[in-house]
């Protein structure tokens, strides 16, 4: 086979693969069900195949891969009508301890050991397992765990002290391009973006590395080269609609 048309071939497979995995949705590998991994590890056996033997007729990987996914998609489908097939593809959240105490049997049933459940709840910064309420197992493998209510940081609302409201923040500049939707999303428009960068000794957008606005409407500015510290802004005085 010329190499144009191996090369072609490659090409065709690699979109064709990437529309249908985008079509799975997105989840991380980490919290695909086992019935997703095995999908997933099909479909990489099914692209890379045509890389390596070039006999294989285009046709067949092309419907192998529509087929891998349309299962797929078709599990996944039946899956939200029926919680006994969820169960039987997926899997349920095993708890690990209840009320302070391990729970063994759950243990031993996932081959679950004690350095696992200890590394676990250090990621969650729990250092003592007796601080524990509860735990469970995910079916994604990662652990949820609740500390004891003695062992829980202490709330604003613990001490009855109010509190303001915080939103996120509405990124308006990243690497030198100005985000439209997102000004016309908070009521700004882009000549109010460039005065407030004309206030702070940006003339030119592309100097911007990243400006974002908070909902109390202090602006944030990151400038790509000439200046070690980014930028902020009070916009007291001008009407921002946020």
């Amino acid at each position: 086979m010329p190499l144009w048309l191996m090369a072609l071939r490659i090409i065709l497979i690699y979109f064709v693969a990437l529309v249908l995995v985008r079509m799975l949705g997105k989840r991380e590998l980490g919290r695909l069900s086992p019935f997703d991994f095995v999908v997933v590890i099909a479909l990489g056996e099914v692209i890379a195949a045509p890389f390596i033997d070039d006999k294989l007729k285009l046709s067949n990987v092309l419907l192998a891969l529509v087929l891998l996914v349309a299962l797929q998609l078709f599990v996944s489908w039946i899956s939200l009508k029926s919680e006994t097939i969820r169960m039987f593809f997926g899997a349920k959240p095993t708890i690990i301890i209840q009320n302070g105490k391990i729970v063994e049997k759950n243990m031993k049933k996932l081959k679950y050991n004690m350095g696992d459940l200890l590394e676990q709840l250090r990621q969650k910064n729990l250092f003592n397992i007796a601080d524990v309420e509860f735990a469970v197992l995910e079916t994604s493998g990662q652990l949820s765990a609740i500390p004891k209510s003695q062992r829980r940081p202490v709330t604003p609302q613990d001490l009855g002290i109010p509190t303001q409201y915080e939103g996120v923040p509405t990124v308006l500049i990243t690497d030198g391009h100005i985000i439209q939707p997102n000004l016309e999303q908070i009521d700004l428009t882009e000549a109010w973006l460039r005065r407030e960068l004309a206030k702070q000794g940006v003339q030119k957008v592309d100097d911007v590395l990243l400006a974002s606005i908070d909902t109390e409407g202090k602006l944030f500015i990151a400038r790509k080269k000439a200046v070690d510290t980014p930028l902020e802004h009070e916009t007291k005085d001008d009407q921002i609609g946020v």
